[in-house]
Formats: C-alpha cells, structure tokens, sequence
C-alpha cells in the first residue's frame, strides 16, 4: 500500500509538472479576460483579481504567510478613468487605446474648440487646459495624483501631423484613498520553518480607460503570476527545508505601492528572508533574462548560471545592476538579498491593449520553473 501510494504521488507530482506550461498559459488567458478589466483601478479589476488569487492558493494547501486571510490591505492615491472617453479630431471620431490615450495624470475634460499648434507634434488649447500630444507609439500608466490640466496622446498617422479642431468628453475621478491588497500565503519549512525563500510578482496592471476599454497585461504581469502559482502548487506538494512565501503585489504599475508596504508592514521579519526572487515580464525569453541586482550579489548569480549550463535551459542570463524597476527594490534596500528576473525577446507588447493572452508564447515558462526550483535547493543546501 506504502509503495502504491509513493508511486501514485511520484505519477501526480511529474504529471503535473508536465502540464505546468498548460497550467501557466490557462492563468494568463483567465486574467487576461475582460471580467478583471486589466486588473486595475475601475470595475473593481484589482479586487477580482485579489479574490480569485486567494482562492487559487487555498485550493492549493497554501496557508496565509500571517493570521488568518491571504490579503494585506492598504491604501493610496489614485487617478482613474471610469467613464466618458471620447475624442474627436477635425471631425474624426478616435479610438480609445487605439488610437489616443490620455495620460494617466489628467483631469477630465467636456469641451470643443480649435488648437493652437506649437510644433510638428504639439497642440492646444489655453482657455480648456488642454494639450495634444503626436506619437509615434502609444503606452499607457498609472498615476497617483491628478493635475490641473489634461494631455492626450495621439497616434501620428491618425491625424497625419496636423489638428486643427477637438471635441474631447473624458471622465476621470481621483481616488483618494484606492483599497488594495497584496496576497500573501506560504508554504511552511520541514527543518527551518523560520527561514525562508520569497516568490513574489505584481498582479496589478493598468486597468480600464474609459468603460470600453481595458489593458489585458499579459505578459506585464499575467506571466509573472502564472509562474508564482505554477510554483506555489509544486511547493505545496513537495515541502522544502526552509518556508516558500508567496506574495502578489497590488499597486505595482503606480509606484511600487504593495511592496513599499510590505517593508514597512511585514509579516514575517525581513532578517529572516535568505533569499527573494521577484518575476515580472515572464512571458517570452528567445533571448533569455536578464536578473537585475546580479550584480549585488555575484556569488548567487554564479551560481544560477552554473544552474542554467548544467540544465540547459535558457539562452543566456544577462547580468544588470541595481534599479528600482519593480518589487525587489525596497527588499534589498531594507537589506534582503533580491534578484528581479525579466524575459527578453519575442512580442514587443508593452503597456498597451496589444498585451494578450492569445499572442504570449510563454516559450520559457518551463525553463524558468526549472531554474527557480534548482536555484531555491542550492540556496537552502548552502
């Protein structure tokens, strides 16, 4: 009966790992759907996208990293767009996310006229606070106040590099205080339950732009998550020496607002973190990672290289410094050893409605599950 039940553990653990690109491709497809509306500030997006994470994690046996709920609330500021967002440019009605974006830091605005051109590329109108900006290539954000003006980003073959006319209805609505939660849970040690390795990743994107268009965020930050959960079951089934944490962060997108909170407000002492590796952009890599902070800690940066020669995962792991370009970063200001890993290569989708489920290849999900799981037994040997 012992033997029956290993050999039947061992078919569940490999038939699971196997599926693991599978698993990661449906996690990416599902927040990607409209019902999350970009995981963001309207439409309760990053709500839905909290509950349904918590809810993964106890499926899975995680327990809450502290008390009794996976969720560690908090607030900010946020500027968010929830309704009106129509503009019309010499008379040609414009597509939001298509073809304009308002940036992030705008008021609202209800108003017609006629611009007054600056340059190639600049327009507006003095008496409306109103500016129109050409581009060649249109990215959204998130921003955490609102200013007294508005700017709108313009596709420049849309308007062919002149606008004479406007007619712009955009609805914003500055909250003050934005409820969001990072979702916490892990995985306790079988030998050193008070030391730990963390698994984070932001969940957060850029939400809604109006009531009919939203940011899906495949591989910013759908990708990241699909791994963390990828690796969350696995650790659920296959306990280590030291604790697993997982954490998804809320608030990433407008300032690294989760993680920043969670240094200040941490449940477990940050001394007792060995290591935190941080993913986020984590669906492609035809041209490998590049691990920020490698350069902080260069003997485990070795040592995951030794990791990927040996295996022969991934096409290269290229070193970078320090940078405050996602969670890791008051981490390792607070003084934990952190790396942020990110893909390089394939789809150049970023900050925009471009960013789909459907056309994220998650070409290195495996490879990446490989090498954190490797680079996590040699930590803990150590």
């Amino acid at each position: 009966m012992k033997y029956l039940l290993c050999l039947s553990l061992l078919f569940t653990s490999t038939l699971s790992q196997a599926q693991d690109i599978a698993f990661g491709k449906a996690i990416v497809d599902t927040l990607t759907k409209p019902y999350f509306w970009g995981r963001g500030y309207t439409k309760d997006g990053m709500k839905k996208a909290a509950d349904f994470l918590s809810a993964q994690l106890s499926s899975y046996g995680l327990k809450p990293l502290s008390n009794d709920s996976y969720l560690q609330s908090f607030t900010y500021p946020a500027n968010t767009f929830p309704g009106a967002m129509t503009l019309i440019i010499d008379g040609k009605a414009l597509t939001p996310g298509r073809d304009f974006l308002v940036t992030p830091n705008s008021k609202g605005i209800n108003a017609k006229g006629t611009l007054r051109q600056l340059d190639s590329a600049q327009f507006i109108s003095e008496k409306n606070k109103l500016a129109i900006i050409l581009k060649d290539t249109l990215n959204w954000s998130a921003a955490p106040v609102v200013a007294d003006y508005t700017v709108i980003e313009v596709r420049k073959r849309v308007v062919h590099n002149t606008a004479g006319t406007f007619d712009a209805n955009i609805e914003n609505e500055f909250v003050k205080k934005f409820k969001a939660a990072n979702v916490c849970a892990m995985v306790k040690g079988t030998r050193q339950p008070d030391s730990f390795i963390f698994i984070t990743a932001h969940y957060d994107h850029l939400g809604g732009m109006g009531s009919d268009t939203y940011f899906p965020g495949a591989n910013d930050n759908a990708s990241g998550i699909a791994l963390l959960l990828n690796l969350a079951r696995y650790y659920a089934v296959n306990p280590q020496p030291y604790s697993i944490g997982f954490i998804c962060f809320a608030g990433e997108e407008i300032g690294l607002k989760g993680s920043e909170y969670y240094t200040k407000n941490p449940l477990v002492p940050l001394k007792r973190i060995r290591f935190l590796l941080n993913t986020d952009l984590a669906g492609t890599g035809h041209d490998g990672i590049t691990v920020v902070n490698a350069k902080e800690y260069p003997n485990e940066f070795r040592l995951m290289n030794e990791i990927n020669d040996a295996e022969h995962l991934l096409p290269v792991i290229k070193s970078r410094g320090k940078a405050a370009n996602s969670d890791h970063y008051y981490f390792s200001e607070k003084g934990v050893p952190a790396f942020f890993f990110y893909t390089m290569g394939g789809i150049a989708a970023y900050h925009d409605i471009n960013d789909r489920g459907e056309t994220l290849p998650l070409n290195e999900h495996e490879d990446l599950f490989k090498l954190v799981v490797k680079f996590n037994e040699r930590l803990m040997a150590k």
